[in-house]
């Protein structure tokens, strides 16, 4: 009997998990059709953070698709990122395209990778990104603990710069046209919300 429990009570447990971190499907279509806005900030003072000074370098906003989440536990950017998205927008927010490509995420870079490309390289590489999200509240960084695989995300806050007294340094990218080391964006995430 006391088997049967603790099997009836670990099938429950699996599919609660299953159900609560299942990828959200849309159907077809751009669900983010627009690039995130940003807009270059002048003469902004940084603040302290955790023991690393946060300089503001653009403002930053939009709406994008979560193509997939990592969470970090380790590493020195943990202290102030602890999940990085790959965010989708245009081409790479439609789920017709999504299902030609394969999405993975590892050492703080995003992968792509498809048999037969269903749009042009290009596209794919300015329709999409990988983030390191910094939260800015504990709030935040609850929430985000809760955003799905093909969420689409309002995100706002700013692109950053982080330093540390030592000399590290974590510097966004402010370009959505670049790939490879250096390409990600390093967003100080002030709100948002699942669409």
């Amino acid at each position: 009997m006391g088997k049967r429990i603790f099997v009836g009570a670990l099938v429950a447990f699996v599919l609660f998990f299953w159900w609560t971190h299942r990828p959200v499907t849309h159907g077809p279509g751009a669900v983010a059709p627009h690039p995130p806005r940003q807009a270059q900030i002048q003469d902004v003072q940084g603040f302290s953070h955790k023991e690393y000074r946060i300089t503001p370098l653009a403002q930053f906003e939009g709406e994008a698709r979560v193509l997939g989440r990592k969470r970090y536990r380790s590493g020195r950017e943990t202290e102030l990122s602890p999940v990085d998205f790959a965010l989708g927008w245009g081409a790479m927010s439609d789920e017709r395209v999504l299902e030609e490509l394969s999405i993975s995420q590892s050492g703080r870079f995003y992968f792509w990778w498809g048999r037969e490309l269903p749009i042009p390289e290009e596209t794919i590489v300015k329709s999409s990104a990988n983030m390191h999200i910094i939260p800015a509240t504990d709030d935040i960084a609850k929430r985000l603990k809760k955003v799905r695989k093909g969420h689409v995300l309002s995100l706002k806050g700013y692109l950053v710069k982080a330093e540390a007294s030592d000399g590290w340094r974590w510097i966004s990218s402010l370009t959505r046209t670049d790939s490879g080391a250096g390409a990600c964006e390093v967003v100080w995430l002030e709100d948002f919300s699942i669409l």
